[in-house]
């Protein structure tokens, strides 16, 4: 068999031979797509002059070599949209329990369906909610937290929190893992605070998590248990007015072997392939930014973000209130390790208004869809 094809079918080899073209969205050169016109007129963005250069935001999906997704990705059919997926945290159910605690309820269901992660490009994903990733559970240090887990799909399924709990609520065989058709209660108490994550634990683990059961866990620090850093706790909580400052985005960093011969094809924040290089994400200048990232990548075993034009501090795991780095521009993320970044846009003269990249620094990574921009601007319209 080998040698009849002009290419290989590794990920390599088949991505340069036109993966991307065989989608029914690609047929033909850039210019009978109209792929500058269609971002240009899609995006609203003209011509600006700063200083002696010309900056063209219409064509801002040439910088990265053109090496990008052609067409649109069906949002309506998957039932989610990257972009307002962003800022969708899931904050539940919220009840007083008899001592006085409050209890944070949940409703999570797996089912099988199939999404659409580029262009005419289709996975059959194994889903939370029918959404990869599933939902941004959110809760506050302390809380009870009650997740009711529904298994419709085809196979056996858990939800594994990253996070204090008991053993029996571990969702591995054994404890917490749910047949087709059954139920389980997770039940336990929002420790640590942090940025964490959720996925299924059940065999063969790695298919399961690159299938799509994963999501991020983000549990708020509560302002009165840590008195001596209350203000950068009370920036942290969900709906204070504090946070409400902030441009707080959820961003989970994943790829999808669409061949399943255990290399990626397609890799994504948030799963679409270059969805934020074709939506650019607004974000306003004179407000701060802070990014909950998790790395879920199967079969590659380090993912990194790295941001244009800026520095960032990190907080690795989320489970500080002080940076663990300072002023970095690239950091780099095993499976399920992630953290919080911290910038802004406000503070340097340079920072004009307009498109900074951000992609992870492998740059394989980046020309097969995990790479975006922020549409940095001064007020939004």
């Amino acid at each position: 068999m080998s040698g009849w094809l002009p290419f290989d079918l590794k990920r390599r080899g088949f991505m340069g031979a036109g993966l991307l073209a065989a989608s029914a969205a690609v047929i033909g050169t850039k210019r009978a797509l109209g792929q500058a016109d269609q971002a240009s007129a899609h995006h609203g963005h003209q011509a600006a002059t700063t200083g002696s250069a010309q900056y063209d935001a219409g064509n801002h999906m040439n910088a990265h070599g053109e090496m990008i997704t052609i067409g649109d990705v069906d949002y309506a059919r998957n039932g989610f949209d990257p972009t307002p997926m962003l800022t969708q945290w899931e904050t539940g159910t919220v009840s007083i329990l008899p001592d006085g605690r409050r209890l944070r309820s949940f409703e999570v269901t797996a089912e099988d369906k199939e999404i659409e992660i580029a262009p005419g490009v289709m996975f059959p994903a194994w889903t939370f909610n029918g959404r990869v990733p599933g939902p941004a559970l959110r809760a506050t240090e302390g809380d009870r937290v009650r997740i009711t887990f529904r298994n419709f799909g085809s196979h056996p399924h858990s939800m594994h929190f990253h996070g204090f709990h008991a053993a029996r609520m571990d969702g591995i065989p054994g404890a917490g893992l749910v047949p087709p058709g059954g139920e389980f209660i997770y039940e336990f108490d929002a420790r640590p605070y942090g940025c964490h994550l959720y996925h299924c634990h059940a065999l063969p683990l790695a298919r399961h998590i690159h299938k799509g059961m994963y999501g991020l866990f983000v549990i708020d620090p509560d302002p009165e248990k840590h008195p001596e850093m209350a203000a950068a706790a009370r920036s942290r909580l969900f709906g204070t007015p504090e946070n409400a400052q902030w441009q707080e985005m959820a961003m989970v960093m994943n790829a999808f072997d669409t061949n399943f011969d255990g290399e990626n094809e397609f890799y994504a924040c948030n799963t679409i392939a270059h969805c934020y290089a074709k939506q650019p994400i607004k974000v306003v200048k004179s407000r701060p930014v802070r990014i909950y990232l998790v790395n879920v990548t199967e079969f590659d075993p380090i993912n990194s973000f790295h941001l244009h034009g800026n520095f960032f501090d990190y907080y690795d795991q989320g489970t500080t209130l002080t940076p663990t780095l300072r002023t970095v521009d690239v950091i780099m993320q095993c499976q399920a390790q992630r953290g919080v970044l911290e910038f802004t846009f406000a503070e340097q003269a340079d920072h004009e208004p307009g498109l900074y990249m951000f992609h992870a620094h492998q740059s394989e990574f980046t020309e097969l869809g995990w790479m975006g921009m922020f549409d940095v601007v001064e007020a939004l319209s």
